[in-house]
């Protein structure tokens, strides 16, 4: 058996991350890892799926150009070819083809050992990998999250494709019908659409995006619609089965509809069945519970990090708790605070959201205020020649602090940090309207949305 001071189950962002960095603090770290070192974040998700929304917004833009010329002169350019191709080329070179080659030899670099393999826990203190056995003095389980397969009858006999698979495929089906009408959801259907794919999304509950408040959501479905996307709401898919070639979906609402492609958008569980957690007396049939030192509640010396924690499924929320699993392992006392964790969807316009909605505040808090500022009033939307858009700001009216902030709208996903900032600070509401925002920025919404809160009675909708 090798002898390590650290274990680590899983090469996703938290665990690439709190390997480089024991390894950084002089750690003996062995990171064991079966698929790609970097996980789905760099190669299947994240930044495949935002080079594709860029490559697909690029050819909205020469599409509306096309159609401007269209209108204007006589003879004018046809429109653009497919580009699907040429995007999917784009983003496997960005991608480095699926090649996690530099991020192994990362881990190399830093005196880590890589270990290739599924990693078991077979008692306390030991792991075996490919029948080779590892002692650790700790352990951090950081093994991800897999996609959720809804209970739909005959799903297992239809080809489906995962959000990976969306995002990571190199041929345009002529339609797709997606199952789930979150963040993923949106942006595949958004997408697709973008490339005259024929796109219906449906979701079990009455809005899209729930996420955020409904306001935001109907938003949100107006442009997908607009974007030629056909919104289903309040409707499951009840059965599927093969058809001509592709899949025929049975709604719960009655009616079917027929598609190239059925892609399941529906969520993720975090990854354990096979662990071996339960040799160190540890039920995770509901899943794992950590502490705010992200340690595992209810064994000693292990720790956990990212989507298996099933804290918020994000990469940055995986890279902060695997800051906080290092600074501990290394001697510190780190705790976590979720109250300011940014959400965003990667639609044209974006999403972003970070803390409570509305109703959740009301749900914590005896006093609330909503703010609100139309972002079409904006300078800034007429110079860019924006459609507009919302933000959001809930206050707690007794700690006169930010709670939550909700906003779509053309780059929401970076104003929106200035929100993010706030609640985590706790800035006070007179300090944060008082602050000089540039002219012409989307960021003078807050100078609206903070008037408008700083007037609002509790119980404003």
């Amino acid at each position: 058996m090798t002898h390590h001071d650290v274990v680590v189950l899983g090469g996703g962002s938290a665990g690439e991350n709190v390997a480089l960095g024991l390894a950084a603090g002089g750690r003996d770290v062995a990171l064991i890892e079966r698929d790609l070192v970097g996980g789905e974040c760099p190669f299947t998700a994240c930044m495949p799926s935002k080079a594709m929304l860029r490559s697909g917004e690029v050819r909205d833009l020469l599409s509306r150009a096309v159609d401007l010329g269209a209108a204007t002169h006589p003879v004018a350019p046809s429109p653009p070819d497919d580009t699907f191709t040429h995007a999917a080329a784009r983003r496997d070179e960005l991608v480095d083809h699926r090649d996690d080659r530099q991020h192994a030899q990362g881990i190399r670099d830093a005196g880590a050992t890589l270990i290739r393999g599924d990693g078991h826990i077979v008692e306390p203190g030991v792991v075996e990998v490919g029948g080779e056995r590892h002692t650790y003095d700790e352990l951090v389980v950081a093994t991800g999250a897999a996609d959720v397969r809804p209970p739909i009858d005959g799903l297992d006999r239809v080809q489906a494709w995962t959000s990976a698979d969306a995002w990571t495929t190199t041929r345009r089906p002529a339609s797709l019908l997606i199952v789930g009408g979150g963040a993923v959801g949106c942006e595949i259907a958004q997408l697709y659409a973008r490339f005259d794919v024929a796109v219906t999304i449906v979701e079990a509950v009455d809005r899209l995006a729930t996420a955020e408040p409904p306001e935001i959501s109907a938003l949100v479905a107006g442009f997908l619609s607009d974007a030629g996307v056909r919104v289903v709401t309040t409707t499951q898919v009840d059965q599927v089965e093969e058809a001509n070639g592709g899949v025929r979906a049975h709604l719960s609402t009655g009616g079917t509809v027929e598609t190239e492609r059925l892609v399941l958008a529906t969520g993720v569980t975090a990854r354990v069945d096979g662990l071996g957690l339960d040799r160190l007396g540890l039920d995770v049939s509901d899943g794992m519970t950590i502490d705010e030192h992200c340690r595992v509640v209810g064994a000693d010396h292990v720790w956990a990090a990212g989507d298996v924690t099933m804290v918020a499924p994000f990469t940055h929320v995986a890279n902060y708790q695997a800051r906080v699993v290092v600074e501990n392992i290394l001697g510190g006392d780190a705790t976590t605070d979720y109250r300011a964790v940014p959400r965003t969807m990667y639609t044209d316009p974006p999403v972003a959201g970070v803390g409570l909605t509305p109703a959740t505040a009301r749900q914590r808090y005896a006093g609330v205020a909503v703010g609100r500022a139309d972002l079409a009033d904006l300078p800034r939307t007429s110079t860019e020649g924006a459609a507009g858009g919302l933000l959001l700001l809930v206050a707690d009216t007794h700690a006169q602090v930010l709670v939550g902030a909700s906003a779509v709208g053309d780059m929401a996903d970076a104003w929106l940090h200035e929100a993010v900032l706030a609640i985590r600070a706790r800035v006070p509401l007179p300090v944060l309207r008082d602050t000089i925002h540039a002219f012409p920025t989307y960021a003078e919404a807050y100078d609206v949305a903070l008037d408008d809160l700083l007037t609002a009675n509790d119980g404003d909708p």
